[in-house]
């Protein structure tokens, strides 16, 4: 599964930066996945143009694609996540473990979360603006996760993303931002924890107070 072909291509057709990434699978190996892309940009409400009449611009909705590719286990996913944000330039890569929503005493604000990892804004006024989904399965999906539990990640890209504007030192990342695979982060297994992230990035040195940065091996 190449999650980096996939974001290349939409990043491709959208020209517009991202701001982040996120994949949601419910605790149930090879169901289909929710691949989520939120950008950053704006633009005009309607192509319609009116002499005099300034139409306000409007955030881009987040893409929402459902991917129906085989796998077979939780580490095949984190390998592909761990690829995509390594060669994307993403400083980390966080992974979720949540449980089922639907049971005695869960509280609302698990709901609410477990409906937004599914990109399911049905209860904001403005949620066609939100996201826009290609995803056939997404609402079987979600009801599943409810009753099974599901697991998220999420990572903000440098290259091609938000991110790239932004003075974040980081050594391991190339002019365009991103990095040569492969990824020498090795995955995680599961062992229970609600949260695992995978450092990526790193600094060669200290940053002084001034801004300035001195390397390890700086002796000056």
């Amino acid at each position: 599964m190449d999650i980096y072909a996939m974001l290349s291509a939409q990043m491709e057709a959208m020209k517009l930066p991202l701001y982040a990434v996120t994949l949601t699978a419910v605790d149930r190996r090879d169901t289909p996945l929710l691949l989520m892309m939120h950008w950053h940009g704006f633009r005009r409400a309607t192509p319609l143009r009116i002499p005099g009449v300034d139409i306000p611009r409007r955030p881009v909705p987040g893409s929402a694609t459902q991917i129906d590719a085989h796998w077979d286990s939780f580490d095949a996913l984190d390998r592909a996540l761990l690829d995509a944000a390594w060669r994307l330039g993403a400083w980390d890569l966080e992974r979720l473990e949540r449980r089922a929503w639907w049971r005695i005493g869960a509280p609302a604000s698990e709901a609410l979360a477990g409906r937004r990892a599914f990109g399911d804004y049905a209860d904001a006024a403005d949620a066609r603006e939100h996201v826009v989904a290609q995803a056939p399965d997404r609402a079987d999906l979600m009801e599943l996760a409810a009753r099974k539990g599901y697991l998220r990640w999420l990572f903000r890209p440098r290259k091609g993303g938000l991110w790239s504007a932004i003075d974040d030192p980081d050594d391991t990342v190339d002019e365009a931002g991103g990095r040569t695979p492969p990824c020498p982060v090795p995955s995680r297994p599961r062992a229970g924890a609600k949260r695992t992230v995978y450092r990526l990035g790193h600094i060669a040195g200290i940053i002084l107070p001034d801004g300035r940065r001195v390397k390890n091996n700086d002796t000056n």
